[in-house]
């Protein structure tokens, strides 16, 4: 499955606009961005993104929270999850990515280099995918 649609959540505006630069301007993505878990959640329904890009740290709910939401509507519960975190230590990362994630990406993150790091990540999973013949 090619890549195209990313929902980003991120409570900081500033990180927003640079992921929109980074993915829609130069990595062009559609991309959907929203500040908070319970729009991310409205605007996954609709949207339909092929990847998450959730920040773990917000307010009222964290990345995994949204997640979990977002995996219980209708053509979603499968949709693959990268997590953006300053929170680096290899714990959690390990946590994350046994709790389904992806991958991780920690901030700060080159925005110069986002959309290929993340189309990285998505060309291994499709060779993980051809390989298991899923």
């Amino acid at each position: 499955m090619e890549l195209n649609r990313i929902l980003h959540v991120d409570d900081d505006e500033d990180i927003r606009t640079i992921v929109q630069v980074a993915l829609e301007v130069v990595g062009g993505f559609e991309l959907k961005q929203c500040a908070d878990g319970p729009s991310a959640i409205e605007a996954a329904r609709e949207f339909q993104p092929d990847l998450l890009l959730l920040d773990v740290m917000m307010p009222n709910m964290s990345g995994q929270d949204v997640r979990a939401e977002i995996g219980k509507l209708e053509g979603l519960r499968d949709v693959h999850t990268i997590f953006v975190t300053a929170k680096a230590e290899d714990d959690f990362t390990k946590q994350l990515r046994d709790e389904g994630a992806l991958s991780v990406i920690t901030k700060p993150f080159d925005p110069m280099t986002l959309a290929d790091e993340i189309r990285g990540i998505w060309a291994s999973l499709e060779q993980a995918n051809r390989q298991t013949g899923t």
